[in-house]
């Protein structure tokens, strides 16, 4: 497997390769971050999360990443459960070509990972509970009374395991950022108490596993849960999963990141005060700010919802040429977003996505007109 991990000097030399992206602003440092701060992320990162589990769509996606990583986008998501592991494994083919091609270093890019979801291994098995009991709960890997809605778990014993697979089809030695994936599909079935407890216990392991050198730092992907209302079921305080990590891990903990839906149609990160911190209500990514928290925003897109039809202020207020350069540049202007995640599964879509990075962001009194406007 492939040593080594981003660092800052490895993100500078990536950035410094793409001389005309990094003058417009495209590379930043999520600079309020312990450990995360001095790290050049580029403001749009590739996800892996749609497509079919065949091979035909892995071709493809090995295609957009590699085009990607020679293209200026040094920050790549994935899961487990994408596609089956095959997402993990298309990313960790892609990285060792490169690497040993000498056309990148470990150093030079953030590769992100999550797992919750039950996961198969290529494809869709015909016997899937029959999967699940040979491949996890006869090796005491699962415990079937941990699993949330039949299809979640965040128990250490099975996130160990999910770190060790990932590992694996990413040919890493170490994982730069490992989420907990949505973890709210918990409370569908977990009252609070228990809930609290069973993330306690999934972020003791996660500072081991750190500690053991396999991740660098973890964080949670939501989809709902950072962007909801107190009083809905599925709502997470951001102070209560801070509480857990300062429990478990200190002052120094690793709990460094946060994602969570941003796009124009799903602007709750910046515009619901629903967290709380010293008394004083306020939106998630301004919160992650004070806590040092990286955002990053995914669905920027919304799965090509927004790639036309947007009403006129979004092309006058932002400026770009088409529907999808302009929700695009909307979202990677937010303030306080690090990197906007968009589905890229071709070369052409990496290419055309990147044509908004070679602009300046939006700047944050224009940015915050159109959004007042919306």
């Amino acid at each position: 497997m492939i040593s080594g991990f981003a660092t800052a000097e490895g993100t500078a030399r990536y950035r410094d390769r793409f001389s005309k992206l990094r003058d417009a602003g495209h590379f930043r440092r999520p600079q309020a971050v312990p450990g995360v701060g001095e790290l050049w992320l580029s403001s749009l990162g590739l996800g892996t999360y749609l497509g079919e589990a065949s091979e035909q769509v892995d071709a493809q996606y090995r295609q957009a990443i590699a085009t990607a990583l020679r293209s200026g986008i040094n920050l790549l998501d994935t899961a487990i459960n994408y596609r089956h592991q095959r997402s993990e494994r298309v990313i960790g083919t892609v990285l060792a070509e490169l690497v040993a091609a000498g056309e990148l270093r470990r150093d030079e890019v953030l590769v992100c990972t999550k797992a919750g979801f039950l996961a198969f291994d290529g494809e869709m098995p015909a016997d899937m509970r029959g999967y699940f009991m040979r491949e996890y709960v006869q090796p005491g890997i699962l415990d079937p009374q941990q699993v949330a809605g039949g299809s979640h778990c965040m128990a250490p014993r099975y996130l160990a395991d999910q770190v060790e697979r990932s590992r694996r089809n990413l040919g890493l030695e170490t994982i730069d950022v490992f989420y907990v994936h949505n973890p709210e599909s918990q409370l569908a079935e977990v009252e609070r108490p228990g809930f609290r407890e069973r993330l306690h216990a999934a972020f003791t392991k996660l500072e081991e596993t750190v500690k053991q050198g396999k991740i660098r730092y973890y964080g949670v992907a939501t989809w709902n849960g950072l962007r909801l209302r107190e009083e809905e079921r599925d709502y997470i305080s951001l102070a209560a999963l801070l509480d857990l990590a300062r429990a478990v891990g200190g002052e120094q903990h690793h709990f460094r990141f946060l994602q969570l839906p941003f796009n124009l149609g799903m602007t709750e990160a910046f515009a619901r005060a629903n967290q709380l911190l010293d008394g004083e209500r306020m939106s998630v990514i301004k919160m992650a700010a004070r806590a040092g928290l990286a955002v990053v925003g995914s669905a920027t897109l919304h799965q090509g919802q927004l790639i036309r039809g947007l009403p006129d202020f979004v092309q006058q207020g932002m400026g770009m040429g088409s529907d999808s350069a302009n929700a695009i540049q909307f979202s990677r202007s937010a303030p306080g977003l690090t990197t906007s995640l968009i589905g890229m599964g071709s070369r052409d879509h990496v290419l055309a996505n990147l044509e908004s990075a070679s602009y300046p962001p939006t700047p944050p009194e224009q940015w915050a007109k159109l959004f007042g406007a919306r």
